[in-house]
């Protein structure tokens, strides 16, 4: 049987540090024979390029701030015909490519999504939900089978996050690609719902994880405060306007004016943003929604020349696994240890605590080690109980049993 081709498209704008080391993170995967486009900024192209991989990467400048027009002309520059989508601030651990297209084998299945993981490494961050004509979100329960596949509710779309997705490239092409009349947010609930409407079936796959920082950006800060509202409420006018009901359309963008009010006001308290910036970002909320109202439907790829295919050859699929642990104290070398490896090309995993009950962390650190700390009685699943009574090597070989799969330690 041929393997599918697979192009993994990465968009990227003002993130030149977490484009790089997520391009890490995909040189370590264990899929064979993907290709990666990178659609970029000038410092993004320019990250692209110093990278160990960067003359096998096909990478593509692009100045305007529009994600679905980026992604547009990322499918335009891909020859694969699955094509997955990672944000520049994800780091996808080692079997994610493997996991996320294992569904695509089965014909009826047009669109993947993976879970993402949060801030800490660790804790769910989008894991199986619906969003509704409202543009509102519903949990959806996902069963622990390697992937499950959804026929949605007419209404309901099943959600695909952006930072961790993957289409057939004939049903992107059926529907027209992104609609970039939406330059930021909503833009993938938007294809999902479109996707639901022409009856095509999604998959999720609790087991393609990537890890999602947030990184700061011209829309977020470090701590996700917004400098800006005015692309959101365009958006979500957008949304209401091709889904919701003419008579729900008022009250559904106040229910999502009222939920960015909601999370602005816990930024106020935690200090991030004084009363009169709440005042003036809700004002530019109201301005993109008035704008969104008249921007006319723009999902209109075509697919008209499919590029060459260009895997890159240095992405191996056998790659050895070493784990390093030990104490906090021991840390340089450690470090030092785990450097080594990686120089020699294993995927590292990094396991370094202290003799306390912190709470743990997992990071993905330049050039390519993935990094856990915390204390050796300390809770990785936080919903574990505050202590874990282990000593040092009992905790390394329980964090290594947690990550296994993931990492693909037990394959290695």
């Amino acid at each position: 049987m041929t393997e599918p081709r697979i192009s993994v498209i990465i968009v990227s704008r003002g993130r030149p540090e977490t484009l790089s080391l997520c391009l890490s993170a995909l040189g370590q995967q264990y899929h064979p024979g993907f290709e990666i486009v990178v659609v970029a900024d000038a410092p993004g192209c320019a990250a692209a390029r110093a990278h160990r991989l960067g003359s096998e990467i096909r990478i593509k400048g692009f100045e305007t701030a529009n994600i679905s027009a980026a992604r547009n002309l990322g499918l335009s520059n891909a020859g694969g015909d699955i094509i997955a989508f990672i944000d520049d601030d994800a780091f996808a651990e080692p079997t994610w490519l493997a996991h996320l297209t294992a569904p695509l084998t089965d014909p009826s299945v047009a669109a993947v999504g993976g879970f993402t993981r949060g801030r800490n490494g660790i804790s769910p961050q989008w894991q199986g939900r619906l969003i509704d004509t409202e543009a509102q979100h519903h949990p959806l329960e996902v069963s622990e089978a390697p992937w499950q596949v959804f026929d949605p509710a007419p209404g309901t779309a099943i959600r695909t996050e952006g930072a961790n997705c993957a289409f057939r490239r004939n049903a992107l092409a059926e529907l027209g690609g992104f609609d970039t009349a939406y330059r930021f947010f909503l833009d993938d609930a938007d294809l999902n719902m479109r996707i639901s409407r022409a009856g095509l079936k999604t998959a999720l796959v609790p087991m393609a994880q990537v890890v999602h920082v947030t990184a700061p950006s011209e829309q977020r800060d470090a701590q996700r405060m917004p400098r800006d509202l005015f692309e959101i409420g365009a958006s979500a006018a957008c949304f209401l306007g091709r889904y919701a009901l003419d008579e729900r359309r008022a009250s559904a963008l106040e229910a999502i004016r009222d939920d960015q009010r909601r999370k602005l006001l816990r930024h106020m308290v935690a200090g991030h943003c004084v009363p009169g910036d709440v005042a003036r970002l809700l004002e530019r909320f109201d301005a993109g929604a008035a704008k969104g109202r008249d921007r006319p439907s723009s999902a209109n790829w075509v697919d008209t020349d499919q590029a060459c295919f260009v895997p890159a050859p240095s992405i191996r699929p056998t790659r050895r696994h070493v784990v390093i642990g030990g104490w906090r104290t021991n840390a340089r070398r450690l470090k030092d240890t785990a450097l080594a490896e990686e120089e020699r090309g294993a995927i590292v995993s990094l396991m370094i605590f202290s003799a306390s009950a912190r709470f743990h962390r997992v990071s993905y650190q330049a050039p390519g080690i993935w990094v856990q700390t915390g204390g050796v009685w300390g809770r990785s699943i936080r919903s574990k109980p505050l202590f874990q009574n282990n000593n040092l090597q009992d905790r390394i070989r329980i964090e290594q049993t947690r990550v296994e799969e993931l990492r693909g330690i037990a394959e290695t």
